[in-house]
């Protein structure tokens, strides 16, 4: 059995259940704020991965969002902090970094059960899973562009690798919006389903890995990622200028916008 308790305390940000066995079912839960990271939360996802990496009752993961959306993205609490203070700024690029590698470096199989908005960290956690269910109303975007800074986060490790170049340029560029099933089709995620299916086929996909050889997976899961480790470097570059973002001007405007629901107005 699963100790809960201790992923528990440790991470309060979060929710965990046992489903199935041997199966962590990790849970983004914000009620009211369609499961936004705020800073506790993001601290949180970045530093989960290695407690379960050496937990031996662990031998799959399953992450979804609470209710109807897997994530919202940063709140904008934490944004206003990253643009006013230094040090958070700093802390959450360390953070954002860990979360990225950590998720990589995890050798349990994490599937993710992808339901509505799923936008920045969480959808970093969401597409980085080895296995990603999406429901054909999903609706992923990755937001950093309308916010006024690079895309970094996840993005640049594992879009173009997953969907082509062109493809992730256009989406990361352009911050169009992509629905489940044209996302199964461009290959960002893995199966496409019925909203109301998702978490019946992404719980249904880890009991089938939780059955399997756990050397055999871990060992493949090591060597596939060995493509997104060779792309290390791009991803270390795109978060930099990310952050570097943070202390330019147009992130004020992209982030009012947010907070006041209209197009961002920036400046030539």
């Amino acid at each position: 059995m699963i100790t809960l308790e201790k992923y528990q305390a440790r991470f309060p940000s979060l929710t965990f259940a046992e489903p199935r066995t041997s199966i962590l079912e990790v849970i983004l839960e914000k009620s009211g704020k369609l499961n936004a990271a705020d800073a506790r939360m993001h601290t949180d996802l970045a530093s989960l991965w290695p407690e379960i990496d050496g937990d031996e009752a662990v031998r799959v993961v399953l992450v979804r969002g609470a209710g109807d959306n897997f994530s919202s993205g940063g709140d904008f609490s934490l944004i206003e902090d990253m643009i006013d203070h230094d040090a958070v700024l700093l802390r959450v690029w360390k953070e954002a970094r860990d979360l990225v590698y950590n998720i990589i470096n995890c050798s349990k199989p994490v599937v993710s059960a992808i339901r509505g908005v799923a936008v920045g960290a969480g959808l970093a956690v969401a597409l980085l899973a080895d296995i990603s269910i999406a429901g054909k109303n999903a609706r992923i975007l990755d937001g950093h562009v309308k916010l006024g800074v690079a895309a970094g986060d996840h993005a640049v490790i594992i879009w173009p690798l997953l969907c082509g170049l062109a493809k992730a340029k256009y989406h990361l560029m352009t911050n169009t919006p992509i629905l489940g099933e044209a996302a199964e089709q461009m290959g960002l995620v893995s199966l496409c389903v019925d909203d109301e299916e998702v978490y019946e086929t992404a719980l249904k996909t880890a009991l089938q890995l939780s059955e399997g050889s756990a050397s055999a997976l871990s060992f493949t899961k090591y060597a596939l990622n060995n493509w997104l480790r060779l792309a290390g470097p791009n991803f270390d570059t795109s978060l930099a200028l990310e952050f570097l973002g943070f202390r330019l001007p147009d992130v004020k405007e992209g982030l009012a916008s947010a907070q006041e629901k209209r197009p961002p107005k920036f400046k030539a």
